[in-house]
């Protein structure tokens, strides 16, 4: 199983996308306080609910918490700033791929103590970043591609 997490996400769509996309792949999702909503926003819920009963779901009050419960796991944190492309990375069973607020991303002191476990998805010049539940689709999909998508048809 691959595992997202969304450090402190802002836009309950977006995490109710990534909520649907998360159940129908068997991907734990992990949301890391503070939300930027309640889980019980309409609009969370509509993005995601048929699928809600499929979603492994986690929430964390730090990535700390996220690393301390799981210690031997590999993390790939996803942002803009990051030097290594996402495809560049050979993703395997158990990897988590993190991913920061809408607004701001993740945190620099984070991305840099955590560099060369940074990824990034290519983007135009001058381009400010893809919609965060496009690019968690976007780094996810590589990483089931590189696993034969664990045996989903």
């Amino acid at each position: 199983m691959l595992h997202i997490v969304l450090v402190e996400p802002e836009i309950p769509s977006n995490t109710g996308n990534i909520s649907r996309t998360c159940a129908i792949t068997n991907t734990a999702l992990h949301l890391v306080r503070p939300l930027g909503f309640s889980t019980d926003d309409k609009a969370l819920k509509r993005a995601g609910l048929d699928y809600w009963q499929y979603l492994t779901l986690y929430y964390h009050d730090s990535i700390e918490e996220v690393w301390e419960q799981f210690p031997s796991a590999r993390f790939f944190y996803c942002s803009t700033h990051a030097k290594n492309r996402y495809d560049q990375v050979r993703f395997s069973d158990g990897d988590f791929l993190v991913f920061g607020k809408e607004t701001a991303g993740l945190p620099k002191p984070l991305l840099n103590e955590h560099a060369a476990e940074a990824i990034r998805i290519p983007m135009g010049d001058g381009q400010r970043s893809l919609n965060l539940s496009n690019s968690a689709a976007i780094v996810l999909y590589e990483a089931l591609r590189q696993n034969d998508f664990f045996g989903m048809r």
